[in-house]
């Protein structure tokens, strides 16, 4: 027999670190450091570590059991669960994928505040906001016209990143100091800058989690990337070491600079982080730095994501849960309406950022609760799956993935899955649309759980309404 075709280990491993690492390295050091101190960071870091591994085995492991399964991760939750599951995972995943372009949109803007303060300022007034639409608009006309991200494209991007990042690296090992890493390791010294919170070790571990998920906010293309493996354990492996390494760099990157400037120093150094470091250890060079890499790289990544959520929206319409208008497409193949509705709606949001003190955790955090929804449903059919075929490896697998992303759901990020919850309320009016076009009977079972996810929205308005859920 022939054997298959494809990527070894480590070119597969070198493809699933380029395609996750993306603007969440630059700006985590600031947000972990308000979250946590220096120890509670490090086991925090373990924990999702380990729970992105279990994702990542279970998406490798139904990629490969279920190929026929094809419409996106969301195809799991209609495996599982049947048309509304389907509905629920690729609408989550819609919304993730727009608010992280929000997420670029506004540490973008804080990037060119190093080079024009007067006019972006700390990226979210009005000048900042005026031409993240105009980037927005002139991303998907590019997008519309058939124009997604092209190789060369993308390796400029990829390099923009590493390039940066290296240096960075570097110059922290240079400047780490001892003393100043283990001066609080524990988080016990009350923080009187800029929001740096003193807790218990249970509370900073909660506070980093979503945090650092955000980094690993489209680690299920590794499970896609892996598809172009010659063997099933060369992408096995290969996600185990794309993982390590990542893991390896995000941890790195977030957690050596406790030893280069205090913790509530790195808490008030606002967006982009490392832009910030670097400043304190080499100058304004090192912060120029930071932010055009960090320009470049998150400008090309901005630019396949704008393809990404009217993708999802096209897939499925193509599934038959939203209506077919949803995915008509153009000359170019690109879905028109997808991106237009798509397009306003971010455009919309970005006012939003006027009335928030700190809009990059604002975006990064809502995109990381839609897209734990999403995981939440992968965890759940590749527990379904290994329990009908008896696979009780890859159940404990699932049930691991399972358990993680319901804790960081509840423990972490539940204002923010309240939230994302009242986006479901228009969503269910297209599902309904999509539901009278194509035949299909709503059963009782899905009114339900159309109910049930209305009363969390519901409550989430009145708990913002109140002060309970702030989004300031």
């Amino acid at each position: 027999m022939n054997e298959k075709k494809g990527v070894n280990t480590s070119e597969l491993t070198l493809l699933i670190i380029g395609s996750t690492i993306g603007s969440g390295a630059f700006g985590i050091t600031s947000d972990l450091a308000t979250a946590a101190a220096p120890g509670p960071a490090m086991i925090a870091w373990v924990i999702v570590g380990i729970g992105v591994l279990t994702l990542v085995l279970s998406l490798n492991n139904l990629s490969q059991k279920r190929p026929d399964l094809d419409s996106g991760i969301f195809s799991y939750a209609a495996a599982a669960f049947g048309p509304l599951g389907e509905f629920v995972s690729g609408w989550a995943y819609w919304l993730s994928a727009w608010l992280g372009n929000i997420a670029f949109a506004t540490i973008t803007m804080s990037a060119l505040g190093t080079f024009f303060p007067k006019l972006f300022k700390n990226g979210q007034n009005l000048f900042s906001i005026i031409i993240a639409i105009i980037l927005t608009w002139v991303l998907t006309f590019l997008v519309n016209r058939g124009v997604e991200s092209a190789a060369f494209i993308n390796s400029i991007g990829t390099i923009c990143k590493i390039i940066p990042l290296v240096v960075f690296v570097i110059c922290v090992i240079l400047g780490f100091k001892a003393r100043i890493f283990t001066a609080d390791f524990w988080g016990n010294v009350a923080q009187n800058a800029h929001s740096a919170k003193s807790g218990s070790v249970f509370d900073q571990i909660k506070g980093s989690i979503m945090v650092m998920m955000w980094l690993f906010v489209g680690v299920e293309g590794a499970s896609v990337l892996s598809s172009r493996a010659r063997t099933r354990s060369d992408a096995e492996k290969a996600s185990i070491l794309g993982l390590a390494s990542l893991l390896t760099i995000y941890i790195v990157v977030s957690v050596l600079p406790y030893g280069v400037m205090s913790r509530a120093e790195l808490a008030a150094g606002g967006q982009p982080a490392l832009g910030a470091i670097m400043q304190h250890l080499v100058g304004n060079w090192g912060a120029a730095l930071i932010s055009i890499g960090l320009i470049i790289s998150v400008l090309v990544s901005w630019l396949s994501w704008t393809m990404l959520p009217a993708e999802s929206l096209m897939l499925m319409a193509d599934d038959q849960t939203l209506p077919t208008s949803w995915g008509e497409v153009n000359a170019k193949k690109a879905p028109t309406r997808a991106l237009v509705i798509t397009g306003v709606l971010q455009s919309l949001f970005l006012f939003s950022l006027l009335f928030t003190s700190y809009a990059y955790n604002f975006a990064y955090t809502l995109c990381t609760a839609a897209i734990l929804i999403c995981y939440l449903l992968v965890g759940i059919y590749q527990m379904m799956y290994s329990w009908q075929h008896q696979e009780w490896g890859q159940f404990i697998i699932g049930l691991i993935a399972t358990l993680f992303e319901l804790m960081a759901m509840i423990l972490s990020g539940w204002k923010e899955v309240m939230i994302v919850s009242v986006g479901f309320l228009p969503g269910f009016i297209f599902y309904l649309q999509a539901c009278k076009e194509f035949g299909h009977q709503v059963t009782k079972t899905e009114k339900w759980a159309m109910v049930l996810i209305a009363i969390f929205a519901v409550a989430s308005l009145v708990l913002v309404a109140n002060g309970t859920i702030s989004i300031n």
